[in-house]
């Protein structure tokens, strides 16, 4: 800790002498039009010719920077779509202005993701996609982040209309845990679960300047997470973007849906700005979204414990699992629970015989059998009890009771979800300018609303809110900053234990399995066929079972929601089904470029940073009922960088170190090379690492799921030993399955269950060692390609296994999910290529990507997760005709195979086609679009168990966008 506050001493001093050095800068500012039009060009990229010291144009056109090289320079100004015009700066200048002409120059966008630095797109050292202001606008989605998946290379799981994660390289998931988002800097991750929960706390399409993506491993710069990939959120500045803008949205989806029929969608965006004397500025922005959210209906039969699905259904199957129907988790074996009818009766029967004040013991209830006169007195008993009777009979009869287990009838999702979705976010900044390149900044993010998402169970997110704050004082060379994430739960709940807990509600299942038993056993002895037997004990079960929608199922339903998870008192009749997290974030860090210290001869920078996980679920997520659980990492880097032979090839190393409090520390390096083959044409190639701690669920999940048939726990010893898995050891799942299985004849075979070791250490990070070539580069003005290969090596990678641990001196069985390092190594490769090509002013797109899973452990369940073909087809054209233009794009990914906790299943291949033609109106600075999203209404999911997506129709107003 010592050494951490020196690093953080030195980067504080060091941002101080910044002042300084700023003075002796030379300041450059102008303006940048459309030559034929006369209208500014937003978004002009300025650079250095043969320098990353750069900016971009602001909404009015207009520029601003400085920079310590050494004058005369030359700086080149360039934008998509137009020939670049360079100047020679001789000191400082205002009014150095510049009138482009349209004709197609492409990859001088100018990007920082990549090295933390400006540079071209062109020179970038790993893979990177981009999306600029004018994407933004003109995009063929109701959101920018809609229309991610247009990217090379990237996959989105839908979950529900306003919770979607981003993904690339494989090894999607629904809470995608290997992926980071960054908003303004800040982690977009909600603490509690470690993944980003979509945008619904973010930036609106109307504050957001732009979207850098880095595919694949990304640790050395920034950190533990972004094992696949990291994207970068940047808001416009007050400054440069100023006055009132607002848009408005409203249309349709749910076009041929049977479960709800058309439904409205309407939006709200908002955003003002304003700065004083270019020193002091303000902006606000509020976003609301309300509709009504995608139905996940798909009720096909599954198998938890082989993770696989089954054929039948609630009449053909009577262990019948429905992946969107919950409570039908709740599963018996006939005969264990016949069994335990019986060994209830035998324990009352030994009871009373002996006059013991208390149950016997197994001990004494073996001794009364061992004595043949009281054991036929028993078996006596328990042949002619009117209680007893058919479950003796179902036991000692051969064939009369199967080896069948039973599940409770459950409830479909549209009767447990709040399918009600809105969206309330609301944002704003406070900026204070020390000198012309130092600025001051308080920032907040704010979002609220109702969604579903889908991890373990299926969840219903219902008033949460995150709320991120932030203090930042950056300069041209350096940033330090500190902000924290505040979740909030809400009314929250999980879908599976709310149909579970109405069921025990309506009936216990302590007396809904025996009456199920006993009346199949009582319809076959009288002739009744197996189909008919399974029925009529249903039917006899299910009386008092609360129908859907009944004022008795709504009456349950509220009461479950009401009450927390840890509030549920099983002994006196009360469930709850509600989380109750108050999970904070605190994050601090800086970083400091030297570069320009160094007049560029070589790059320098390093950086350090501390964060704190505060985990507060109230016992209702974590093991924190009790106490209160907080996390520490800690972690700094350095990067240097260099040109060679006349500077047509860069070589720059990056490395990181950081410690998390229950890990071990580790370091992550990079090397990338940058080798200039012909003018605006560039060879890459790179080696990278990347890792991520457990999350903290993996750490500290304490939870029950499946509608209670499963406990998820974290995989460090502390849990381990809580539930003592390591001194009363589990059964693996196969064994376990196998050890059921062979009851068909009777008694269960105990040898064929095979334990389960857990590592003593617990579970531990998993690591990836990428390795990338890949070429951009621009054949001709209006020809540019981009294309990679690469080959990702994972070690203890984590992953999950189902165990069944067995009650000391009992027979029952509990089920435990347990996060745990897979043995061996985990491989994937693949590839993509993209093009973009300028036509008469058409801009035609399209990308291709191949993805697949190479050498895999033997017990690694794969949930690569992904298509191995993937391709998106595009054209726009700016102006179609006078203030007129548009933009189409088909995506087509392939099928795949699902795999996750949840449910597992094919996804089938599909494509999509969005389209959107927009009217601009310069006159009151105005536009109309017209569009939407899977426009032919082809209804697809993602990921197996979410819900199939139709169209989104739409039309938006938007003013001064």
């Amino acid at each position: 800790m010592k050494r951490f506050t020196k690093q953080m001493f030195l980067l504080i001093m060091l941002c101080f002498t910044v002042m300084y050095v700023q003075a002796q800068s030379i300041v450059i500012s102008g303006s940048v039009i459309d030559k034929l039009s006369r209208e500014p060009i937003p978004g002009a990229g300025i650079t250095v010719k043969g320098k990353t010291v750069g900016t971009s144009t602001n909404q009015n056109g207009k520029y601003a920077f400085s920079t310590s090289e050494k004058a005369p320079f030359t700086i080149v100004i360039s934008f998509l779509g137009y020939t670049s015009v360079e100047k020679l700066v001789t000191g400082s200048t205002t009014g150095l202005d510049a009138e482009l002409e349209q004709a197609g120059i492409l990859g001088q966008e100018v990007v920082i993701s990549a090295s933390r630095t400006p540079e071209r797109i062109l020179e970038s050292p790993v893979s990177i996609e981009r999306m600029g202001q004018n994407t933004i606008k003109e995009i063929a989605a109701p959101s920018f982040y809609d229309a991610l998946n247009n990217m090379k290379g990237v996959e989105v799981s839908t979950q529900s209309l306003t919770f979607k994660s981003v993904n690339t390289r494989g090894f999607n998931s629904n809470g995608n845990t290997r992926f980071n988002q960054f908003v303004d800097g800040m982690d977009n991750q909600a603490p509690g679960l470690n993944f980003a929960v979509g945008n619904i706390v973010g930036i609106n399409d109307l504050d957001l300047d732009n979207v850098e993506l880095l595919p694949g491993a990304s640790s050395a710069l920034y950190g533990a997470g972004g094992i696949n990939g990291t994207m970068l959120m940047t808001s416009k500045s007050p400054f440069d973007y100023q006055g009132p803008s607002f848009q408005f949205k409203t249309g349709m989806n749910h076009v041929n849906d049977n479960n709800t029929g058309v439904q409205p969608y309407n939006q709200l965006d908002v955003r003002l700005a304003k700065a004083w004397n270019n020193k002091f500025a303000i902006k606000g922005t509020f976003s609301f979204l309300q509709a009504q959210d995608w139905q996940a209906d798909n009720f096909s039969n599954f198998d938890r414990a082989s993770r696989s699905g089954k054929s039948g259904d609630r009449s053909s199957d009577p262990n019948y699992d429905g992946i969107n129907v919950y409570g039908d988790e709740v599963s018996q074996n006939m005969r264990n629970v016949a069994q335990s009818v019986l060994n209830a009766g035998t324990s009352g029967f030994v009871q009373g015989a002996l006059g013991l004040p208390v149950p016997p013991t197994a001990a004494q209830i073996d001794a009364f059998k061992s004595n043949p006169a009281r054991l036929n007195a028993l078996n006596g008993f328990l042949s002619t009890n009117s209680v007893m009777r058919p479950f003796y009979a179902g036991i000692n009869t051969p064939g009369l009771l199967p080896n069948q287990n039973v599940s409770r009838t459950g409830y479909e999702e549209s009767s447990l979800v709040d399918y009600k979705t809105q969206s309330i976010k609301a944002s704003g900044s406070i900026n204070y300018r020390l000198t012309k390149t130092i600025e001051a900044v308080a920032q907040v993010y704010w979002g609220s609303g109702t969604s579903v998402y889908t991890g373990s169970d299926r969840y219903s997110l219902r008033n949460f809110s995150i709320g991120q704050y932030k203090l930042e004082l950056k300069g041209q060379d350096f940033f330090i900053r500190g902000y924290t994430t505040q979740e909030r739960s809400g009314d929250s709940y999980i879908a599976s234990i709310l149909g579970s807990y109405i069921n025990e509600t309506s009936k216990k299942s302590t007396d809904w399995f025996p009456q199920y038993v006993g009346n199949y056993i009582g319809a076959k002895s009288q002739g009744a066929s197996d189909a008919a037997a399974y029925a009529a004990a249903r039917a006899a079960a299910d009386q008092g079972r609360f129908a859907q929608g009944s004022p008795q199922f709504e009456a349950a339903k509220s009461k479950i929601l009401n009450t927390t998870i840890s509030g549920s008192d099983f002994s006196k009749g009360i469930y709850g089904a509600k989380f109750d997290d108050k999970t904070n974030l605190y994050h601090y860090e800086g970083m400091y470029n030297f570069s320009n210290l160094f007049n560029n001869v070589f790059e320098f920078q390093i950086g350090a940073s501390y964060r704190l996980y505060q985990l507060r679920s109230n016992g209702t997520i974590f093991n924190d009922l009790n106490s209160e659980i907080d996390i520490k990492e800690y972690g700094s880097f350095v990067q240097l960088g260099k040109k060679f032979f006349d500077d047509k090839f860069k070589l720059t190393f990056s490395g990181r170190y950081d410690k998390s409090t229950n890990f071990d520390g580790r370091f992550t390096p990079r090397v990338t090379g940058v080798y200039t083959v012909a003018k605006n044409n560039n060879i890459r190639i790179s080696y990278q690492t990347g890792y991520r701690n457990p999350t903290t669920q993996n750490q500290y999940i304490d939870l029950s799921v499946g509608g209670g048939s499963q406990r998820l726990i974290g995989g460090i010893p502390e849990i381990l030993n809580k539930y003592s898995l390591f001194t009363n050891q589990a059964f693996t799942d196969v064994s376990y399955r196998a050890f059921l299985n062979s009851a068909a004849g009777g008694t269960p075979d105990p040898t064929l269950l095979k334990a389960y070791t857990f590592d003593p250490k617990g579970v531990r990070p998993e690591s990836v060692q990428a390795y990338e070539i890949g070429y951009r580069g621009l054949l001709g003005p209006k020809f540019l390609i981009d294309a990679y290969a690469y080959y990702n090596i994972y070690k203890d990678f984590i992953t999950a296994v189902d165990v069944y641990q067995k009650e000391i001196n009992g027979t029952n069985f509990t089920k435990f999910g347990v996060p745990v390092n897979a043995k061996g190594k985990v491989t994937s490769y693949g590839g993509a290529l993209g093009i973009d090509y300028l036509v008469a002013n058409y801009n035609l797109s399209g990308n291709i990507s191949y993805n697949n899973i190479g050498d895999i452990p033997d017990n690694y369940i794969n949930d690569f997760n992904t298509p191995k073909i993937r391709y998106n087809l595009g054209i726009g054209r700016r102006e179609l005709i006078k203030n007129v233009g548009f933009n189409v794009n088909y995506r087509w990914q392939g099928k795949f195979y699902w795999n996750s906790s949840f449910a597992s299943g094919d996804v089938p291949a599909f494509g999509t086609l969005d389209a959107q033609v927009n009217f601009k109106i310069p006159s009151v600075n105005s536009m109309i679009k017209i569009g939407g999203s899977n426009v032919l209404n082809k209804y697809n999911f993602t990921s197996y168990g979410n819900p199939s997506v139709g169209a989104v129709y739409y039309v938006a107003y938007s003013f001064n966008p």
